[in-house]
């Protein structure tokens, strides 16, 4: 906390005539998204500093490009919270909500936040239907949620990977399976290394569109 405060305080000279978010960065995209995307954490000049999720850095830059040719945002870019950025049936969060030192969260801000990905669940429920984890530190911070939010959790625990996929089975009657999948993160050291590439992330989100059912409503709407 005091970190992201400080990082506000300071900020970076190229931005210096701005202000800071400074704050925990909330879920951004509509409440009753059938797609889930989780992240890692606010980017120090990144969400901290526009106060939404993958905006104005360079990891937003891919990932909201990716998005739109698949269909699942307004335009390919996200530079400010007031840029006319709209989700379509996606929403985005983290398992950690304030930009940590470093880009890497400890165990005990993974925990620190845990309810509030717990309450975000809960929330989406009723029509979520697919998730894309970014990420293994993502993965392994969303898996214990999943089991404490309904849906049963298979032994041994899925592995991540890239194009990981796995159908998680509702743990109660009148529940609904959920997708899982897993894209590496859209980190600039997988991005600028070709780790992860744009048609491998695309690949992903295409596939949880189509699992989640977005495009058939996209095509209907049409």
């Amino acid at each position: 906390m005091s970190w992201r405060e400080q990082v506000a305080r300071e900020k970076r000279a190229a931005y210096a005539d701005q202000t800071y978010w400074g704050r925990p960065v909330p879920g951004f995209g509509p409440a009753d998204a059938a797609l889930l995307i989780v992240g890692l954490a606010p980017a120090a000049h990144g969400a901290n500093r526009t106060g939404r999720m993958f905006t104005g850095d360079r990891s937003g830059d891919v990932l909201y490009a990716a998005l739109h040719a698949e269909g699942l945002a307004s335009q390919p870019t996200a530079t400010h919270a007031g840029d006319g950025l709209t989700l379509y049936g996606t929403r985005i969060t983290a398992p950690v909500h304030c930009a940590p030192p470093a880009n890497k969260p400890e165990p005990a801000e993974r925990d620190a936040c845990r309810p509030w990905l717990l309450r975000e669940l809960a929330l989406l429920t009723p029509t979520l239907r697919a998730v894309v984890v970014l990420g293994g530190f993502g993965w392994q911070a969303l898996l214990p949620v999943l089991a404490d939010s309904g849906w049963i959790i298979p032994r041994p625990r899925p592995v991540f990977g890239h194009g990981a996929h796995i159908e998680l089975e509702p743990a109660g009657p009148g529940g609904r399976g959920l997708h899982l999948l897993g894209s590496y993160h859209v980190s600039q050291q997988n991005t600028f290394t070709g780790r992860l590439t744009p048609a491998m992330l695309r690949a992903v989100l295409g596939r949880a569109a189509d699992l989640a059912g977005l495009r058939a409503e996209r095509r209907a709407e049409k």
